[in-house]
């Protein structure tokens, strides 16, 4: 019996070779890249900062976000990860930016006031509103992420991130969502 070679999907060859073409249109710089420079470029090149912020995120919650703001954009990432599943985590939400994905809405506006008072409904729905699981827009994420990270060269181990100062209020309510479990068995004794 003679094996023959199954013939390529023809939607996921046109999915590939979409993606590859927006990877390419971002004309990243020659050589590998670090995490950071290919945020410090994507930031120029959309004319959005872009800042990673490392977090505690609470049990249950998504590894990573992107959070788009006004001028600027947070990609908000468990720092607890292992190092490498944190690249992946940041790289997939990077292909969120890249791909400009938008958020399906999970709260009216009203009950995100109700809730979350302090913050903008819109903010909100964008940050928690995306589809997950096997959408398009988180396989496109996935496969652009994977794209972008055969570029990136070898991950820090550092696990210490600097935090911009616009970032801080964002920082300090996202981790506020749960105390790290040392806090909570102080308090318990």
């Amino acid at each position: 019996m003679r094996w023959r070679r199954k013939e390529p999907d023809r939607e996921f060859t046109s999915f590939r070779l979409d993606c590859e073409e927006r990877v390419r249109a971002l004309r990243l710089p020659p050589g590998e890249l670090t995490i950071q420079s290919l945020c410090d470029h994507l930031g120029e090149r959309f004319g959005r900062p872009i800042h990673l912020v490392p977090l505690a995120l609470p049990p249950g919650s998504p590894d990573g976000m992107w959070v788009s703001a006004e001028e600027r954009d947070f990609i908000a990432f468990e720092e607890r990860l292992a190092p490498i599943h944190q690249r992946q985590v940041i790289l997939h939400e990077i292909g969120h930016f890249v791909c400009d994905h938008e958020a399906a809405p999970v709260m009216t506006p009203e009950a995100t006031r109700l809730l979350l008072p302090s913050l903008d409904p819109e903010l909100v729905q964008r940050v928690l509103g995306r589809e997950h699981a096997h959408s398009p827009a988180e396989r496109e994420a996935e496969f652009i992420g994977s794209l972008l990270g055969r570029r990136i060269g070898t991950w820090t181990t550092q696990r210490v991130w600097e935090v911009p100062p616009e970032a801080a209020e964002l920082a300090a309510r996202l981790s506020a969502l749960e105390r790290p479990a040392r806090e909570r068995d102080e308090r318990n004794e």
